[in-house]
């Protein structure tokens, strides 16, 4: 018998990654709030955030396995969560542009007895230079308020990104393939038979 798998986010774009690879989990958000920590390094910062999130939902719904996941865009070790506002959105776009980034998540699994299981990926994001007028324009056709760095390669991403080195589903916001090999290695029931 399949166990429950319960996502721990509302993130459209993480629910579709599981999808694709033939998952089907609960959505069952956190509220949990995230950490700012900027004396954290951006890749622990991440695991911590993802755990707080898994932890969260665990405790409601014991019994299950439950994945929590946190993404952040880092340039020069810092991290860029989702820009405040325009204005924000744009300065992070300029501050790409032409440069390469780091995109980490965290993930942490928690198993039906409770214990968790973390992991983080990292992949390299190269940008394009950016213009003025690509950043309005890409400004105009993807909502950059909900994006950590204030860019989604899967929308649009043509215009602004040179290279992506690493894993594409980890920028999206979830490192499927890893994700699902770390299961597996767990023998987490909750993978259906393709």
């Amino acid at each position: 018998m399949r166990a429950r798998l319960i996502l721990a986010s509302s993130s459209p774009r993480r629910i579709e990654l599981l999808r694709e690879a033939g998952v089907e989990a609960e959505v069952i958000p956190s509220p949990v709030e995230e950490l700012h920590d900027t004396a954290l390094d951006y890749r622990h910062l991440c695991e911590v955030n993802a755990g707080r999130k898994a932890c969260d939902v665990a405790s409601r719904h014991p019994g299950a396995w439950v994945i929590g996941a946190d993404t952040l865009v880092c340039l020069d070790g810092q991290p860029l969560g989702k820009p405040a506002d325009l204005a924000a959105a744009r300065q992070m776009l300029q501050s790409l542009s032409g440069r390469v980034n780091q995109v980490c998540t965290g993930v942490c699994v928690i198993d039906p007895a409770g214990k968790e299981h973390v992991f983080h990926e990292v992949t390299e994001v190269e940008f394009l230079p950016l213009s003025d007028e690509v950043i309005d324009d890409y400004m105009a056709k993807v909502h950059t308020l909900d994006k950590a760095g204030a860019y989604a390669a899967q929308e649009h991403g043509d215009q602004i990104i040179a290279e992506i080195r690493g894993d594409f589903s980890n920028v999206v916001g979830l490192p499927i393939k890893k994700l699902l090999e770390f299961l597996a290695a767990l023998d987490a029931c909750v993978l259906s038979s393709r």
